[in-house]
């Protein structure tokens, strides 16, 4: 007996966290019966579980993967609003992965993608402070002030803290290109912090997430992950 939200992520179909996301759009069914609630109990041995009508089973061969998502395309792997997702530019991998977090629709750059339910909610959970360090050009002059305030905490819309080390990269005429690194990664974080100091964010790229990064890999394009950069994601997050 399992968990529904566990035995999604145990498929590769999303982190137990993302399961609730997906039960809540009712795109579950367990017998041909919608799941409405979480934290249903099943039989993995006799039922069977369909998310959007497809019969999901435990994955038998993990696999980790990097992309180098491209701006305006949605962190999904499916959108009821027929947008431009993920999905499109991993046609050519043979297993189903999810994402680890989000970057949100306008935000390019480094994307991790399993099908390892345990090793992605280990990632995304605050509790590990993964390192995420991203690059942006915001509006007008960035100063060290504003950067101390971004350091010391800034309340967020959801109430939380929100705070990260910040470095100045050079000053263009009307912008100013920052690096900002993060260990929790809530929401619209970035954007939300350069908006409290006054600076609105213009274009935003992570770089690097958990020591992974997409240098020589285009735009729109995968890689697997090597054996050294699993151990070292397994280890930072004590699996």
């Amino acid at each position: 007996m399992i968990r529904i939200n566990k035995y999604l992520s145990l498929c590769g179909v999303t982190s137990r966290r993302g399961a609730e996301s997906i039960i809540a759009q009712r795109r579950v069914t367990v017998n041909d019966v919608t799941v409405e609630k979480l934290g249903v109990i099943i039989d993995e041995k006799k039922d069977v579980v369909k998310v959007d009508g497809v019969v999901v089973k435990p994955v038998e061969h993990k696999v980790y993967v990097v992309l180098n998502k491209p701006p305006m395309v949605m962190t999904t792997l499916h959108d009821p609003f027929k947008r431009r997702t993920i999905l499109n530019y991993l046609k050519d991998l043979p297993v189903r992965v999810y994402p680890v977090g989000r970057l949100d629709y306008d935000t390019e750059g480094v994307l991790l993608l399993t099908n390892d339910g345990d090793l992605a909610y280990r990632l995304a959970h605050p509790k590990y402070q993964v390192k995420k360090i991203y690059e942006a050009k915001v509006m007008g002059h960035f100063t060290k002030e504003d950067g101390e305030k971004i350091e010391k905490g800034i309340k967020l819309k959801d109430g939380a803290i929100g705070k990260g080390k910040v470095d100045v990269l050079g000053y263009g005429r009307v912008v100013t290109r920052v690096r900002i690194i993060l260990t929790e990664g809530r929401k619209r974080e970035v954007k939300q912090l350069c908006k409290a100091v006054g600076h609105q964010v213009k274009h935003l790229r992570r770089v690097e997430f958990a020591g992974i990064d997409t240098r020589g890999l285009k735009i729109g394009k995968w890689r697997y992950l090597n054996s050294y950069e699993l151990e070292e994601l397994r280890a930072l997050v004590d699996l």
